[in-house]
């Protein structure tokens, strides 16, 4: 959308320079000394800070703080080099705050242990983030949905005595057996002890149920003094599912204590809908307030920043991911969470703002294994343009604390072109004002389908302000801000940053390109100004210096004098310029940076500033920062750098962009048939007899059989096999058929064998927007069978796809997987089942690792595995059969050190054909495909544990169902993006056969 000057000022009535202001000492007299500078990025400084709140903001050693947050969980992103790579990103876009969910089936493979090692190192992780200067709300359940295998508990949970999610004894048991591993840690990166920087700790999650109920509230009160025992002294809170009050201060017991917990919500609106309003603009009665709680901040603990994408995509008609960033995008982003602001939104995280890797046997049934989300930093860590808004009102607030204390103010009548007002101009337009220090703030919403170019009335203005509000979008107007040593009257372009680099104040605004824009700046008497890059008009009347500029690029605009000795440095940016504008703040002072695409840390030594950073393209590298800087070093190198009109340094040479990835070719591959189980002969000596006849799954045992509940034998993750040996004497007849009943989640699969020979598969069927957040999926597959005589082998594989979600508190984790009942039709032979599933747990990849397939319990799928003797093959294939095949190949990469690739694998075929691959690399499960569902094709495969710079080994577990051909087709290593810069990259552990268990 582009207005031209011409249209900006016709709006207003005046001619390009002729709006009026009214008064000449200024239209913002301060009542009272302005709000406080925000804190200094944390840090694990080793000093006790201290941490409160009151009904309008975090409070942080007295200071007010917007929690700008971004949910992260370091389980999706099995490589611990890259949470700093992705922490890094995220710190620079304007993010102030991480969100962190730990996931209990991640770090326990059995009860009583825990691990937070390797890939599981929760203190690294904490560490890195106070490195990067983030503070962390940390979130350990017990339970955490999280869209991950049974919400979070581990699979041993599903086979034990009580009821999960309430006061249940045997269930609190192993709940404090969790909170104390995980506590032990969280309180060495508490912030008021100084070794962190957590702020906030959730108690539970989304916990709907049991509200009025003895077992909930004493579950609850059991879960605060247990985190309060445990040292945890940052304000606690629980994320309610939607904006319900629930568990909201004074619902129940916190053994007297008060002023250190709030209430917080959850909200995943639809984009096709105007955003809601929760507080100051919302309903009143007891959600009335700021939140639902009026004494305590408005907390959203979590904000759709995207959407999960079911197996067959149908909840974006299989345009996977790319459809959910879509419909949430940049413009969603601004209308949705600028909403939630002027609601008295102070701690605001997006979910997910990197999404990461539902990697082995982690994702819950209703997903696969991308959990890309549509995040604003995708799957593969690349930047998208969701970024934009994070960044420019992440450095907003961090510039402008006025915004951390905020009322509602009197409302205006915004109106439009042709003279329409209020509703009629499209417009929902929210007024507040900084009661201390008298800043105005202006959000306009637009949730119409076409652009509206406002007419905005603001105090100490004649004439409405026109303002360009595209379709489906909403901006930020500031009045009576300061920035620096000067005042911003009014902008038509959005605020979003300010700092004083030397002598020299500099301001930033933003706004689509081609917008017209016009900000003045209170000046007491006139100034000299000069355009230094761009176009732009000025003039002086009333007490302000006023610009009008239409936004191309970077817009710079020099003021000096007009009553203070500082200049001021004016930049009007579009919004690709503006993510290329980065905040640093060092001990020395802010450090701006403008050109590359990443400015990841900034560090002053005597008279050099170090940056170190990304490009793609090849980019300038210009640099404001503290007096007396005169030298710049870039990642190491040092750069000849002249000083500028701007008050900058500008490097001499452009700095070079990514050079060219170059991928090999997967070929020289080996073939090995597996599933030996189904063989009449099979030796199951070792396995364990399914023999028991009671558990405490939710799904009944059928009456005269057996339990056959995978989990009820220590066999939690992946393929399960069932053997039953029967005999049937040749005078009581023979069975006509045999009824398999089985349990799984979503894309569950059967496959069975009689005496060796197939009978044949069956699978759950593809959800539809119905039914996708089905969780159990229940069937019974029924076959002919023909037999003589004699002692017969029944073989079954079950995949199980993994365990609901507790999400009702109703133990739904606890739902049977695997096989529940065998039945035989015209006869009734007695049958004894033997059981496996997974081996003992790696330990160094986790129990999420693999299943019970036999190439898995062998070690195929493991790096330094004999395959010599295994048949060479070429890809495509087209073998049909029922049943298990494996694949294995090399591959070496030798990338540039200096370059961050990322990289995914690529499996497409004919969509007709009906299989399934679990993806190994270097024995690290990367993921399953299905050929004929879909929709995800391409499998990141994060650096660590993929070696870019030596040997690789990838092993795929092909599973056909007999019914067509099956591949796999085409099998390609696929570049996903690649930048100049990164993060240095430690090799993930990945014990070879020789170490396996």
């Amino acid at each position: 959308m582009v207005w031209s000057r011409r249209t900006f000022s016709a709006l207003a009535g005046t001619t390009a320079l002729g709006l009026t202001l009214s008064g000449s000492g200024g239209a913002f007299a301060r009542a009272s000394a302005p709000t406080g500078p925000a804190p200094d990025p944390p840090g694990a400084d080793g000093t006790r800070h201290t941490v409160g709140f009151d009904k309008y903001s975090m409070l942080v050693d007295g200071s007010r703080v917007v929690l700008w947050s971004g949910e992260v969980h370091p389980f999706r992103l099995p490589s611990p080099s890259l949470w700093r790579d992705v922490l890094e990103k995220l710190r620079a876009h304007g993010y102030n705050t991480i969100s962190v969910y730990v996931s209990w089936n991640y770090h326990s493979p059995a009860p009583g242990r825990y691990d937070f090692t390797g890939v599981r190192d929760l203190d690294l992780f904490l560490r890195t983030a106070a490195e990067t200067g983030l503070y962390v709300i940390l979130r350990p359940g017990p339970y955490i949905n999280a869209e991950v295998d049974a919400g979070g508990f581990p699979g041993w949970l599903t086979a034990t005595r009580g009821t999960a999610r309430t006061s249940d004894p045997t269930y609190l048991s192993y709940v404090d057996e969790w909170l104390t591993a995980v506590n032990r840690i969280a309180v060495r990166h508490l912030y008021t002890h100084g070794g962190g920087t957590i702020v906030l700790y959730q108690l539970e999650n989304e916990y709907a149920n049991n509200v009025t109920s003895p077992r909930g509230r004493d579950y609850m009160a059991h879960l605060y003094a247990k985190v309060r025992a445990d040292g945890i002294d940052v304000p606690l809170f629980h994320n309610d599912k939607g904006r319900n009050g629930y568990w909201a201060p004074g619902t129940f017991d916190t053994g007297g204590e008060s002023g250190r917990y709030l209430y917080g919500f959850d909200g995943y609106p639809s984009p096709l809908a105007p955003p809601p309003d929760w507080g100051y603009y919302g309903v009143g009665g007891t959600k009335g307030g700021s939140t639902a709680s009026p004494e305590t901040p408005g907390l959203l603990a979590e904000f759709g920043g995207g959407w999960f994408d079911p197996w067959g995509g149908v909840e974006f008609d299989g345009k996977g991911y790319a459809e959910s960033a879509r419909t949430r995008d940049a413009a969603y982003e601004r209308r949705f969470y600028l909403t939630n602001l002027a609601n008295g939104i102070k701690v605001h995280n997006v979910y997910m703002t990197f999404g990461g890797t539902s990697w082995g046997w982690l994702p819950a049934p209703v997903v696969y294994t991308s959990y890309d989300y549509g995040a604003a930093l995708d799957e593969a860590r690349r930047p998208t343009p969701k970024l934009v808004p994070m960044h420019q009102l992440g450095q907003l607030l961090h510039s402008v604390p006025d915004l951390a204390k905020l009322d509602r103010a009197a409302d205006i009548q915004v109106g439009a072109k042709g003279g329409a007002s209020g509703e009629a101009a499209g417009i929902t337009a929210y007024h507040l004002v900084n009661p201390d220090t008298e800043a105005h703030f202006h959000i306009l919403r637009n949730d119409r389908a076409d652009d509206v170019l406002a007419a905005v009335p603001l105090a100490g203005v004649d004439v409405p302000l026109p303002v360009p509000v595209p379709a489906l979008d909403a901006r930020l107007l500031a009045t009576g801000l300061p920035l620096g040593r000067r005042t911003l009257r009014y902008s038509s372009a959005q605020p979003m940053l300010w700092l004083t680099a030397g002598r020299q104040d500099i301001a930033v605004f933003t706004g689509r390109k081609g917008e017209a824009t016009r900000t003045a700046v209170e000046c007491a008497s006139k100034p000299t100004v000069t355009v230094l890059e761009g176009k732009a008009d000025h003039a002086y009347t009333s007490g302000a210096l006023r610009v009008d500029a239409e936004l191309d690029g970077l817009t710079r605009v020099l003021v000096e004098g007009g009553g203070t000795d500082a200049p001021f440095l004016l930049l009007l940016a579009d919004d690709e310029t503006s993510v290329r504008l980065w905040r640093h703040d060092t001990p020395s002072g802010p450090v701006l940076a403008y050109g590359p695409a990443l400015l990841r840390t900034a560090a002053l030594r005597d008279t050099t500033v170090h940056l170190t950073g990304d490009t793609v393209e090849a980019a300038d590298l210009e640099v404001w920062g503290p007096r007396g800087m005169s030298e710049v070093v870039w990642n190491q190198g040092r750069l000849k750098a002249r000083a500028t009109t701007s008050g900058s340094l500008r490097a001499e040479r452009r700095l070079p962009g990514v050079p060219a990835v170059h991928l090999p070719a997967l070929d020289n591959w080996r073939f090995h048939t597996e599933n030996p189980e189904s063989d009449a002969g099979f030796d199951d000596s070792a396995w364990k007899v399914a023999d028991r006849t009671s558990s405490y799954s939710t799904t009944p045992v059928p009456a005269g059989q057996p339990v056959l509940f995978a989990d009820d034998y220590g066999f939690h993750y992946g393929d399960v096999w069932y053997r039953g040996r029967f005999e049937e004497a040749g005078d009581a007849g023979a069975a006509e058929s045999v009824s398999l009943s089985y349990v799984t989640g979503t894309q569950g699969l059967l496959m069975a064998w009689l005496d060796g020979k197939p009978l044949g598969a069956h699978r759950m069927p593809v959800p539809d927007k119905s039914t996708v957040r089905k969780g159990t999926w229940s069937a019974t597959a029924t076959f002919p069978v023909r037999y003589a005589s004699g002692p017969h082998v029944l073989s079954v594989l079950v995949r199980r796809m993994q365990h609901d979600m507790d999400g009702a508190a109703k133990d739904t984790h606890k739902a049977a997987r695997g096989l529940t009942a065998v039945t035989f039709a015209g006869a009734s032979p007695a049958v004894t089942w033997r059981i496996q599933g997974e081996a003992a747990p790696d330990p160094v990849r986790g129990p999420l690792n693999h299943g019970g397939l036999y190439g898995e319990r062998q070690g195929w799928h493991l790096p330094g595995f004999a395959d010599g003797g295994w048949k060479a093959v070429d890809f495509p294939r087209a073998s049909r059969g029922q049943g298990v095949a494996w694949y294995r190949t090399g591959f070496r990469l030798a990338i540039d050190p200096g370059v961050d690739a990322s990289i995914g694998l690529t499996l497409t075929d004919d969509p007709a054909r009906a299989y399934r691959v679990q993806i190994f690399l270097n024995g690290w499960n990367m993921g399953q495909y299905i050929n004929d569902v879909g929709p995800q094709h391409t499998f990141v495969l994060p650096g660590g544990v993929l070696r870019t710079r030596g040997a690789n080994t990838l092993a795929l577990a092909v599973l056909s169902d007999g019914t067509t051909p099956a591949g796999p087709g085409e099998v390609r290593l696929t570049l996903m993006g690649s930048a100049a810069g990164g993060v240095p990259v430690t090799p993930v552990d990945s014990p070879g056969r020789a170490h396996a268990r």
